[in-house]
């Protein structure tokens, strides 16, 4: 696929946007100023993979705890500002990397204005986030409700007013719960801006269905080449979001970090407890920093032949299995022994 190239900023120290490879983000969800909550679940964040992570800042001591938390993490901190531009001020005065607003929601425009005028004097960048419920009314209105166009528009409002303030150091989200609304509102923008797009689903709902509605939503995004950064929303802890995020990313090559697993459905065929193994194998090997793709697959029929790409893999048989290395056999072991035999095989590589 053809990325299209969009403006670069800086997060922190990571860069979003240009050519930069594609990041991926999270929300915690723990009172902010409890710093010690705060500071665990960003460096579980980091430890999946997370590149830029954000926090709501809904007081005083929420914004003052951001100095001490960035001092004890190592990702990007974005704060999360609604209604109330002086916390936007305060985050950005103790060392948020980011801001995300809406401006439709911070006040009148010398509000806005002064938020921008802070970050400008920062260095620090703006994410613009519209989303389906919180559209201006005018284009509510000109276009019958909630839609692309009263989405999009919204948005495009925003930025030409923060541009006339003589800020352009932003990216833009433009998030509905609706994944076919989601998808024509980043597409129709991507062709009207050069802004660096935040990608996800907003409240996708709980695990299993949000990671469906994000995969979809953000992955068909990204196969057309649009977006820089992602968030994949989810009801579950939000580590859940990372390791769904860089799925979604190496499913597309866009990521290559980490252990891919190639494993079959099961059928009449499969001799050994797959299901069993794919599933202890998947928590061993989750947070493996090689760039392997691993088969593991249920009979010889779909062993070396069908996952011969595959680095490594072991195919089921009748109460034993097949190791096999780009599709050639290496030995034959007891079912039993499997999966511990694959993974000592996967060290050694």
């Amino acid at each position: 696929m053809e990325r299209k190239i969009t403006k670069q900023i800086m997060v922190g120290d990571v860069p979003v946007g240009g050519t930069s490879p594609i990041t991926i983000q999270s929300m915690t969800n723990t009172i902010t100023k409890d710093i010690d909550s705060t500071v665990n679940q960003i460096l579980l964040l980091e430890k999946y993979g997370c590149d830029i992570s954000r926090s709501a800042i809904n007081d005083l001591d929420d914004a003052k705890a951001i100095k001490i938390i960035k001092e004890k993490t190592n990702i990007p901190f974005v704060a999360d500002i609604q209604f109330d531009y002086r916390l936007a001020i305060a985050a950005v005065e103790n060392g948020a990397d980011c801001l995300r607003i809406n401006p439709g929601n911070i006040g009148n425009k010398d509000r806005v204005r002064e938020v921008t005028h802070c970050c400008e004097e920062y260095n620090v960048p703006i994410r613009v986030g519209v989303n389906s419920g919180s559209l201006h009314q005018k284009y509510l209105d000109k276009y019958g409700g909630v839609c692309v166009d009263s989405i999009v528009y919204s948005a495009l409002d925003e930025v030409e007013f923060i541009e006339s303030l003589g800020f352009y150091n932003m990216k833009l989200s433009l998030k509905s719960s609706d994944v076919n609304m989601s998808i024509g509102s980043y597409k129709k923008i991507s062709e009207m801006t050069d802004y660096p797009l935040h990608l996800g689903i907003t409240e996708a709902g709980p695990a299993y269905v949000g990671t469906i509605k994000s995969a979809v939503g953000i992955g068909s995004l990204l196969s057309q080449g649009i977006g820089d950064t992602i968030r994949v929303s989810l009801t579950a802890a939000p580590e859940e979001e990372i390791k769904v995020g860089k799925e979604i990313l190496k499913s597309l090559g866009l990521r290559t970090e980490g252990v891919n697993i190639i494993s079959c459905p099961t059928c009449a065929r499969t001799k050994i407890d797959l299901i069993s193994i794919v599933t202890e194998a998947e928590k061993v090997l989750e947070n493996l920093n090689k760039n392997l793709n691993v088969a593991i697959m249920g009979c010889v029929v779909n062993g070396p032949g069908e996952a011969k790409e595959a680095d490594i893999g072991i195919a089921g048989g009748n109460g034993q299995g097949l190791i096999f290395k780009k599709g050639e056999i290496v030995r034959k072991v007891k079912e039993e022994d499997l999966l511990k035999e694959l993974i000592k095989e996967i060290e050694n590589m």
